[in-house]
């Protein structure tokens, strides 16, 4: 049975500087995101197009999910395989590729997940579930580019 799940929220853009975008330099490219009980994320583009570097870019925020998304369902798949995990931290990168004309595509996500597992004999599974990760996370099974996790297990 399929279920359906909706995710709403909302976009609002904040950078008009007076002039909205009569010119390309003349509007800023803040925004926040937000949701009902949730606090707002203050948004921009890249810095390399004309972003506010102390804001999250769109491109970050997808890099954070695969990695999010990923440690969620390995956490889940460890709980059910009898792996206790102690620590988890993640450090992923995304690699885009821009093209000629500005628009761009990602060419992949690279996850590198630091698991701290209760015992040595509980490494080996907790590596081999990495790989099995990619068949339930949602964001990873939505986008089109490889999302590759390069795991390092410690106990």
């Amino acid at each position: 049975m399929t279920r359906e799940h909706r995710y709403r929220l909302t976009v609002t853009w904040t950078g008009n500087r007076g002039e909205g975008t009569a010119s390309y330099r003349g509007y800023g490219r803040e925004h926040e995101v937000s949701a009902p009980g949730k606090e707002p994320l203050a948004g921009s583009s890249d810095p390399a197009f004309r972003g506010d570097p102390s804001r999250w870019n769109p491109e970050e925020l997808l890099v954070a999910s695969l990695s999010q998304c990923h440690m969620l369902w390995y956490l889940h798949l460890c709980t059910v395989n009898g792996v206790v995990v102690t620590g988890y931290t993640d450090e992923p990168e995304g690699v885009m590729l821009e093209d000629g004309n500005g628009s761009g595509r990602f060419a992949e996500v690279v996850l590198r997940p630091a698991v701290t597992v209760a015992s040595a004999e509980m490494a080996a599974t907790a590596e081999r579930l990495h790989g099995e990760v990619h068949a339930y996370c949602f964001i990873a099974r939505s986008v089109n580019f490889p999302v590759r996790p390069e795991p390092v297990i410690g106990f």
